[in-house]
């Protein structure tokens, strides 16, 4: 399945080989490749890391506590199944079909567990790969369960922290304690945020949803951090509002069309 979904890819002209990724920003795929794939699949996260592409994944936790991928609260909207994932242990969730609701041919598709995922990104085979991890839930052990599952498959330097990681400093905190070396990102939607998030001490990724300006770049990268945006103005289609985050310098793009995105900055036809 993995090598027709590549080998569509290249027919529909969506995989500039030439492509630089040292020229434009980071592109994320929202929930992995969810125009081609279902969404926080393992056959969507394969194919961007086939592809050299970002993806962001959502994490919540089974009845058991395992760490899965699924953006929902419930089973329903993209399994076979109904209820509550609270209600689940992750072999139960795993008896669920994830991918026939999206086509028939991704039958068979389970949901992932975080560990799942990031194993895929292990050694080489992950080697420059970007992942937003949107953390949609949080407890006592969130921060160190999920930091140290990171650290054990030996991919924590490849992930930024989104999601409630956001607005939430305690959060931002417990990460940081959990390891020194992980990457929470810290909201900035005003001007007033945009200096706080400067010299917030527990992040080193500012996540914006309006394009900032050149200077505002040039004062993140000075103090060592990075910038992502994401939001209505870079999730779609937006060929204008792509280029003109890359002129400001924006460091990663959070977008549902992470191919186009990078058709978009293509030298050659």
């Amino acid at each position: 399945m993995m090598n027709a979904l590549i080998s569509l890819l290249l027919v529909l002209g969506l995989i500039p080989l030439d492509f630089d990724p040292t020229k434009t920003p980071i592109p994320i795929g929202h929930r992995g490749l969810l125009h081609y794939a279902p969404e926080n699949s393992m056959a969507g996260f394969q194919a961007c890391i086939e592809l050299r592409i970002g993806f962001e994944l959502d994490v919540r936790r089974a009845g058991d506590g395992t760490l899965v991928c699924l953006h929902d609260a419930t089973v329903d909207r993209t399994t076979n199944g109904l209820g509550s994932i609270d209600d689940r242990s992750v072999q139960q969730l795993k008896t669920l079909d994830a991918g026939s609701w999206f086509d028939p041919v991704f039958s068979g598709e389970t949901v992932p567990t975080l560990e799942d995922v990031l194993s895929l990104l292990k050694g080489d085979r992950g080697s420059g790969i970007l992942v937003a991890v949107d953390l949609k839930v949080d407890d006592t052990s969130m921060a160190d369960d999920v930091v140290g599952l990171a650290r054990r498959v030996g991919v924590l330097d490849r992930l930024v922290f989104i999601g409630l990681t956001i607005e939430n400093p305690d959060l931002r905190r417990r990460i940081r304690q959990a390891d020194s070396k992980a990457h929470p990102a810290v909201l900035s939607e005003s001007p007033e945020q945009f200096e706080a998030a400067l010299v917030d001490p527990c992040s080193d990724w500012i996540y914006v949803r309006a394009i900032p300006s050149a200077a505002e770049i040039d004062r993140a990268h000075a103090r060592s951090k990075r910038v992502f945006i994401a939001g209505p103005k870079v999730a779609g289609f937006e060929s204008v509002n792509w280029r003109e985050a890359a002129r400001s310098g924006v460091d990663a793009v959070l977008t549902d069309f992470p191919l186009q995105f990078r058709k978009t900055f293509r030298t050659t036809p």
